[in-house]
């Protein structure tokens, strides 16, 4: 984590920022949060990151009182006192007057806490073990981005305990999933195809942007309910993220897959321009929903 955190409506050395017991949402899990990818000093697809964290906070019964520009121009004043050119971004809204045990202090009802890190390090194809019941798709919150990850965390701790960078999650119904921090993608014949949103999934921003914009390179992605066999019976598998953008899968347990597929390596291509295309345009934004070309 750099220097500078920004908490509420203003900009903190680190070790200024005080949490409180108090805060309920903070003990509870009871917030939301994203995570951007920074390039050249611009939050990537900054835009499609807020408008999910807003109805992730809207269907957890989260107040926010900031608005978008309000949280970007405070993203970009972070940026520069962190001096992050290439790195990550962490956006959280907590709620903190809610339940019995919410203090008395004086402090807002939802948090706004952003602060930055470097970019993590992740490098060629990775193996990815399976965790069955790894996701629960009739849960009312299935596929909000919470603060309370502990599932998420403990997985992939479990993954790499086992020499797997993170886990297949397979839900209650025996579907595909998506792993712990990242959609999944198979190829099957040079089409593409990605659980849907009721597995359980979380609706990535990444998985998005592919979904809309494969088409510019002649790839078709389509979403598909698979069981575990259909999904490993593929030629090419490959995980989105905000930190992986298109990495390739090499083994799942002990299947191994083409990791240097045509397909796979075309998306991770595609998915490059485009970043070049949003640092380049006008102040870093997408402009109605799309990628200016």
């Amino acid at each position: 984590m750099h220097k500078f955190v920004f908490h509420n409506d203003s900009l903190l050395p680190l070790e200024q920022v005080r949490l409180s017991p108090g805060q309920a949402g903070l003990l509870n899990g009871w917030g939301v949060f994203t995570t951007i990818r920074i390039y050249e000093g611009q939050p990537f697809a900054f835009e499609r990151h807020w408008k999910r964290l807003t109805t992730d906070a809207h269907r957890i019964d989260l107040p926010i009182v900031q608005n978008e520009a309000q949280v970007r121009e405070s993203l970009m004043e972070l940026l520069r006192a962190n001096e992050v050119v290439d790195g990550c971004a962490r956006i959280y809204l907590v709620y903190n007057k809610i339940g019995i045990w919410s203090s008395r202090e004086h402090m807002p009802t939802t948090d706004l806490i952003m602060y930055t890190t470097d970019l993590p390090l992740r490098v060629g194809p990775v193996k990815l073990g399976v965790q069955l019941n790894g996701r629960h798709a009739g849960h009312p919150l299935s596929g909000t981005k919470v603060t309370s990850w502990l599932q998420n965390v403990w997985l992939a701790e479990q993954a790499h305990a086992r020499g797997f960078e993170d886990m297949v999650l397979v839900n209650e119904r025996e579907e595909v999933a998506e792993c712990t921090a990242g959609n999944l993608f198979c190829v099957k014949a040079g089409s593409v195809f990605t659980p849907p949103l009721s597995t359980g999934c979380l609706a990535g921003v990444s998985r998005q942007i592919l979904l809309e914009e494969a088409e510019r390179i002649g790839v078709s992605i389509s979403e598909h309910v698979m069981g575990l066999e259909e999904f490993l019976d593929s030629d090419e598998i490959f995980i989105t993220s905000t930190t992986r953008q298109v990495q390739p899968v090499s083994h799942i347990e002990k299947r191994e897959f083409t990791h240097e597929g045509e397909v796979t390596r075309a998306l991770a291509k595609l998915f490059d321009h485009l970043v070049d295309l949003y640092v380049a345009s006008d102040e870093g934004h997408v402009h109605s929903g799309t990628l200016k070309s």
